[in-house]
């Protein structure tokens, strides 16, 4: 039998942890589940460990675990199998940094009143109803204009904005006339839509 020093049959000794470890890496990207349930086995207190680094909460930490096992089954196809511990830890520190992020964003305040002054950033429930409302409100007034008229508001209203000599010469309008039209019809649009 060979001389062989600690360090080095500690080295063969993670070499073989590493080469199984990729397996059942492997294995689980190939649908194995009782792979899949070992690799979690063999790497969850790793990712436990880093999540605890961070000092979350628990409930926190069992999200970030829960998302890093997520993130896991969604890429284990491209992760390589000998490194999956490193990229489990970095997608670890980003999830947990990103659970950071989201909680300073968060103000706690022990007053019942605190957020009755502060003007809400949200719109209202119904705001978006309404605004699909409106917007069919608008199409339809639309459409009932003359055809023309139509032609000259969308080209007026297009992103960037035709410019009146192009819509001169588009319409066969003369440039002085584009603006009082324009106006002409945006007064019948108001008419429209009040009714």
């Amino acid at each position: 039998m060979p001389n062989l020093s600690v360090t080095g049959i500690i080295d063969e000794a993670e070499s073989i942890a590493r080469s199984e470890a990729a397996d059942l890496v492997d294995r689980a990207a190939h649908g194995d589940q009782a792979a899949w349930s070992r690799v979690v086995d063999h790497y969850a207190r790793l990712v436990w460990a880093v999540t605890r680094s961070f000092r979350l909460t628990d409930s926190d930490a069992c999200d970030v675990s829960q998302v890093v096992w997520l993130r896991l089954l969604e890429h284990i196809d491209r992760v390589d199998p000998v490194r999956v511990g490193a990229w489990l830890v970095v997608t670890t520190r980003r999830e947990c940094l990103r659970v950071l992020a989201f909680r300073k964003r968060v103000l706690l305040t022990y007053e019942p009143d605190a957020f009755e002054v502060v003007a809400g950033d949200q719109p209202e429930l119904d705001a978006d109803l309404l605004a699909d409302e409106r917007a069919v409100d608008v199409r339809r007034a639309l459409e009932s204009l003359p055809d023309r008229w139509q032609q000259l508001l969308g080209m007026l209203m297009a992103d960037p904005p035709a410019p009146y000599a192009v819509i001169s010469e588009r319409l066969d309008i003369p440039i002085g006339s584009i603006g009082p039209i324009r106006g002409r019809c945006l007064d019948k649009l108001r008419v429209l839509l009040a009714s």
